[in-house]
């Protein structure tokens, strides 16, 4: 009797690193994490990694049949397998493909997590059935992966799909890229929190969220207060709203996708920021495109949506010949 396939899906994030093993419906059968150590090299994370993946998933390695690595991590390149010099990492240039080459002779694919987040979604998600349409992660960042004729777009240089950065307000906010006003310092966690901020500076209601330091002040703090209806944190969302909704309204007018897909923490609220946004794009969008793209949450679950993404490169590629 054959061995069930599975596929190893590994997301690298600045602070831990999560992996598993995936099967072809998507079932997420073990997975565990290990912390990044970013100041570290490449070569020493993967080091642990399959340490780690041999001692604990023994079992599993016996029991299934491993047919390929898909890793979704900071400037992940498709093109070349690298990561190039990716952000809150001590690495540079690294390539991936070939590092774990020395592990596993097998097919390895790698990506961003936004990109790995709409193959995911495509395969196993709120996308099954769609072919174009956009997925947009919310966090610390604003990602984004962009599905056209069902593939992703990579552009010539393997790193399409930076909506993030995308000017949203000319001479802005300064983001961590270096530029001023991009979309991701208005729309993330971080963004809603400066909302905050400068609205706390300007307006004179009361609001439980003047008593909390910049630095210990988060989005869910700001969901929260908003669900009780403080006005502040209502118009921080309204703001927020405001400026994705507009963003999106130019993104459908050059791409025209089925559905765009929120994934993240900053997504988890939900109505509160989903439906202002969804009014805001549908009032600045062209008479042919409304009432057409929708606006959905991710059907991934949140605690496997990495790996199975990751995960689900692999698939991808296996599925699309």
């Amino acid at each position: 009797m054959s061995k069930i396939k599975v596929t190893l899906g590994i997301d690298i994030g600045g602070t831990n690193t999560v992996f598993g093993l995936v099967d072809e419906d998507g079932k997420c059968i073990k997975y565990t994490k290990i912390p990044t150590l970013g100041n570290n090299s490449a070569e020493s994370l993967f080091s642990r990694l399959f340490e780690d993946l041999h001692k604990n998933f023994s079992k599993e390695l016996e029991s299934f049949e491993l047919v390929g690595i898909g890793i979704g991590a900071p400037n992940g390149n498709y093109y070349k397998g690298t990561a190039d010099n990716p952000p809150n990492l001590n690495w540079g240039f690294v390539n991936l493909r070939e590092l774990v080459s020395e592990y596993y002779d097998i097919q390895v694919a790698v990506t961003n997590d936004a990109n790995a987040a709409a193959l995911g979604e495509m395969i196993f998600g709120a996308a099954v059935g769609m072919k174009n349409f956009i997925e947009i992660t919310l966090g610390t960042g604003l990602g984004s992966g962009i599905v056209v004729n069902g593939e992703l777009v990579y552009g010539s240089d393997g790193l399409a799909g930076e909506l993030g950065h995308t000017t949203a307000k000319t001479g802005g906010r300064r983001c961590n890229c270096g530029l001023k006003g991009c979309l991701e310092t208005y729309v993330s966690a971080p963004g809603i929190k400066r909302t905050v901020f400068k609205l706390l500076s300007v307006k004179k209601d009361e609001s439980p969220l003047r008593k909390i330091a910049f630095e210990d002040l988060n989005s869910k703090m700001i969901y929260e207060a908003a669900l009780e209806g403080d006005q502040i944190a209502l118009q921080a969302f309204d703001e927020t709203a405001h400026t994705l909704g507009s963003a999106l309204a130019d993104v459908v007018a050059i791409l025209s996708p089925e559905a765009i897909i929120f994934f993240g923490g900053l997504a988890n609220a939900g109505d509160l920021l989903l439906k202002p946004t969804k009014t805001y794009m549908e009032e600045n969008l062209l008479p042919m495109y409304r009432d057409k793209v929708k606006i959905l949450k991710s059907g991934l679950p949140e605690d496997e949506a990495a790996i199975l993404g990751a995960g689900a490169l692999i698939w991808h590629e296996i599925n699309r010949y």
